[in-house]
């Protein structure tokens, strides 16, 4: 469970800033559950050049609440949560110190999208949130307000999850609460798996990924899987921590994905597969097969470049499908493997896209 913060502030000497504004979205890793968003009193005057950066004067925030009638609600919101912020040491360091004063010590584990991205997203001209999100496509209104920003952070974070191909965001995750997780029930793991098509993760107490699925209801697929009484389900069942999983949308998604990870993690219950050995080509070199996305007004693209399969993206907005430099900064790559050539190309064959569009 992730809190993205976004804390606007005073300005002034380090460690003297007040906050003037707060949002905070709480996030599963799929969907926002809950949100928090208020302007705050910080009992001291705003600087002129943050007034002009944000378009919060002191009259805005004169009758705003001041930051200990929000502390309980905040405790409330970010319990249980990685708090994930765009620059996460300032916002981090700004909370504590508030917190500090009402002589609370409040401690969470943190994430930086900006360090994310810069791992994920590499050689990029500029980090800075407004113009990230300007070359991943993703919109931003409100600028330098916090709710407008803190939203935009969430869906740099889906996208952040999505390219993260070892996992590495939800494993460590898992390794932070991994007291907690030791408590969680069978039946609250297995309930906790959406009624959705995707690919599924079995973790072990260390975060390490131990077997992995794929299936248009991972849920029920799940409860069948644990349900069986082979010895490598019942060593399963007693390592097992937690269930993490990414909707796919289509099955043809799903099916990708799921080559991709098991070919990168490795999973040591999964079995061995078969795989083609006939080549397998396409009718045309350059391709963007589009199929439904994981949400409604969302699309899934397949990128086939010179008659090889190039990668994939999650798009919520036409001009990202139509402009190659954002679609290429959103792409996850895809292995031009056989296994892989045949299920898009079958898809295509069985009418089982939305579209295609030729380049």
């Amino acid at each position: 469970m992730y809190a993205i913060v976004d804390i606007e502030t005073t300005g002034g000497k380090y460690n003297e800033e007040g906050i003037t504004e707060i949002a905070i979205y709480r996030y599963d890793g799929h969907a926002i559950v809950d949100k928090f968003a208020s302007l705050v009193n910080p009992e001291k005057r705003i600087q002129r050049f943050v007034v002009k950066l944000t378009g919060i004067t002191d009259a805005m925030v004169a009758r705003a609440p001041k930051f200990q009638e929000l502390a309980k609600r905040i405790v409330e919101i970010t319990d249980g949560c990685i708090l994930v912020a765009h620059n996460a040491d300032f916002d981090y360091r700004v909370l504590r110190k508030e917190f500090k004063n009402l002589a609370y010590d409040y401690e969470r584990s943190t994430l930086c999208t900006i360090q994310l991205s810069k791992k994920l997203i590499p050689d990029l001209p500029s980090y800075s949130l407004g113009k990230l999100c300007k070359t991943v496509g993703i919109p931003v209104s409100n600028r330098h307000r916090a709710d407008g920003d803190a939203f935009a952070t969430v869906n740099l974070l889906e996208l952040l999850l999505q390219k993260d191909q070892a996992k590495d965001i939800i494993s460590q995750s898992i390794k932070d609460f991994s007291e907690v997780l030791k408590k969680e029930k069978l039946h609250t793991v297995i309930s906790n798996t959406p009624i959705a098509t995707g690919v599924f993760y079995l973790h072990q107490q260390n975060g390490r990924i131990m077997y992995i699925g794929k299936a248009k209801n991972m849920r029920s697929k799940i409860s069948q899987l644990l349900a069986k009484k082979s010895k490598k389900i019942k060593t399963i069942q007693n390592k097992l921590a937690t269930v993490s999983f990414d909707r796919s949308g289509t099955y043809l998604m799903a099916r990708l994905i799921f080559n991709q990870k098991v070919a990168l993690h490795k999973p040591r219950y999964n079995s061995n597969f078969y795989h083609l050995s006939k080549p397998v080509e396409f009718e045309h070199p350059d391709l963007l097969v589009i199929s439904e996305g994981r949400k409604t007004g969302e699309r899934a693209v397949i990128i086939i470049k010179s008659g090889k399969l190039q990668g994939f993206a999650f798009t919520n907005l036409e001009h990202q499908i139509t402009n190659t430099s954002i679609l290429h900064t959103l792409m996850t790559p895809l292995a031009d493997s056989l296994d892989n050539r045949f299920i898009v190309k079958t898809s295509i064959e069985k009418n089982r896209i939305t579209k295609i569009i030729k380049l």
